[in-house]
């Protein structure tokens, strides 16, 4: 705590980032401009927890409304400013359309947890405010990983996303499982953040400089590769945040704070955290790492074969549905990976639409998860689904498009996805690493598919609670059925919308 407050006070005096460590005492101009997307969410995650103490329990609606709201003006205030980067707190922070991108993303998936969490946390009885707030205060972190253009930023950002996290994970106090998972991560997370702080100050101690852009001049020199702190320094940053979008064998903690975890909180997890390193990962690569040397394209195209094998063959023998879609998750990584192996414009363009398409087919899959679990059920096994089709049609329907979208089968925006990617590591030669990628997609097939004929094929061993459809999971199954399906029928425009994003950000 005592590390973070004093860097803190470093980054806001501009004491680094500075060539040669110099020292000033001024501090960097707030363009409030750019700056109001993020004081709009910290405001209105203040402001939720402010209203707690006012209304209490009989505050259901207002506390959603006005979770909800803050998120909308926030978002609505992002896509104003498409086109126009600006740059907040002297540069260390940068509202560019990659950065806007990720933002309205990071926005829509904290409003469907929101949406899908009203009925759970009532049932739960987990404290409504605190948990919207918690659920804000993370959506900030990721915003700020998302625009950092200095490392110190991407260390805060990191921070203010893991510590809402930490709680969220052990929200539900009176179980074990839930107490299990808040530590484990806590443990786990801090230890990742030790890499990547010491990482930072390796490449501090190399270019004189935590800015992006500086690093990226100094790295310009083939020369200053024979600096062992630069091989050093980039190593533990690329390690840390391995360990944030669960990259094998940075994984271990990933399924059992996923299946210990709330469920709408995994349901965040699952696709925000990912979302929020990969962009981080993205500007680091595309701004300060993009002239990697090649001795270093054999260890991350090792660590994306890693990653898709262990997460695919793992999740096969998972009978718990929560644990095998966070195994499932460890294998999109993977795929992620095979993107970041290629290093182009495409695949990076790849990257962001899969992102998208993650999302919504995991919180569709969340979504329905939670309609058919009784409340506090927290490790639901792959029974709870048996014979859903006769119990409720549309959500066997929905959850078995979210499936299908998960396995790469068309037509489903998880096909399309998966379809940019490969492509992107064949056109850069990556042949080899391609197939392979497809071969562990055809390996997924079966744990996804064997989901579909749980519902469909099996009668339930016992009596299973009546689905519970709110109208806030009903929202949200029929969102993610639309992103799903536009996505896999007419990628084009949200295509072309990543496309522009990672053009206007590679220049």
């Amino acid at each position: 705590m005592l590390l973070s407050t004093v860097i803190t006070m470093l980054a806001a005096a501009g004491t680094l980032g500075l060539p040669g460590g110099t020292v000033s005492a001024s501090a960097p101009a707030l363009d409030w401009g750019g700056a109001m997307p993020f004081l709009l969410l910290a405001g209105t995650a203040l402001g939720t927890l402010a209203l707690d103490l006012v209304v209490g329990g009989r505050g259901r609606f207002w506390l959603t409304a006005v979770g909800l709201g803050g998120l909308v003006i926030t978002g609505l205030t992002l896509v104003r400013g498409f086109g126009a980067p600006e740059e907040v707190v002297g540069g260390m922070l940068v509202l560019d359309d990659f950065a806007r991108f990720f933002h309205v993303v990071f926005l829509c998936i904290a409003a469907l947890t929101i949406l899908v969490a009203v009925e759970y946390v009532e049932q739960t009885g987990i404290p409504r405010g605190e948990f919207y707030a918690m659920i804000l205060f993370a959506v900030l972190g990721m915003m700020v990983m998302a625009s950092a253009a200095d490392l110190i930023m991407v260390f805060l950002g990191l921070e203010a996303l893991s510590i809402p996290l930490y709680i969220l994970a052990g929200f539900l106090r009176r179980q074990v499982g839930s107490n299990e998972s808040a530590l484990k991560y806590l443990l786990l997370g801090a230890f990742a953040s030790a890499f990547l702080l010491y990482g930072i100050a390796l490449l501090y101690g190399a270019a004189g400089s935590t800015r992006l852009a500086s690093i990226a001049a100094h790295l310009g020199d083939r020369g200053a590769w024979d600096n062992p702190l630069v091989y050093l320094g980039v190593g533990l940053l690329l390690v840390g945040l391995a360990f944030k979008v669960a990259a094998v064998p940075f994984h271990m903690w990933l399924p059992d704070v996923y299946e210990g975890a709330p469920t709408p909180v995994t349901a965040f997890m699952i696709a925000g955290t990912k979302a929020a390193a990969f962009a981080t990962l993205l500007r680091a690569l595309g701004t300060a790492l993009l002239p990697l040397p090649p001795e270093w394209t054999a260890p991350l195209w090792v660590l994306a074969l890693l990653t898709m094998g262990v997460g695919n063959i793992a999740a096969l023998t998972q009978q718990s549905i929560k644990r095998m879609l966070a195994y499932s998750s460890i294998g999109h990584a993977g795929y992620l990976l095979v993107a970041v192996v290629a290093g182009t414009s495409r695949g990076f363009s790849g990257i962001l639409f899969y992102l998208v398409v993650y999302a919504f087919m995991n919180l569709g899959a969340f979504a329905v998860i939670i309609a058919v679990t009784a409340p506090g059920e927290e490790r639901p096994a792959l029974s709870s689904v048996a014979g859903l089709a006769s119990r409720h049609p549309v959500l066997a329907f929905c959850m078995a498009i979210f499936m299908f979208s998960l396995a790469g089968i068309p037509p489903t925006g998880g096909f399309v996805g998966k379809l940019y990617i490969f492509s992107a590591a064949m056109e850069a030669n990556y042949v080899g690493l391609a197939l392979l990628a497809v071969l562990c997609s055809v390996i997924a097939v079966f744990f996804y598919l064997r989901v579909v004929v749980v519902m469909y094929m099996e009668e339930p061993r016992e009596e299973m609670p009546s689905p519970t459809l709110s109208p806030g999971i009903l929202f949200t199954l029929v969102l993610a059925m639309a992103v799903i399906l536009q996505t896999g029928i007419l990628p084009g425009t949200m295509w072309e919308v990543a496309v522009r994003a990672v053009e206007r950000f590679l220049g």
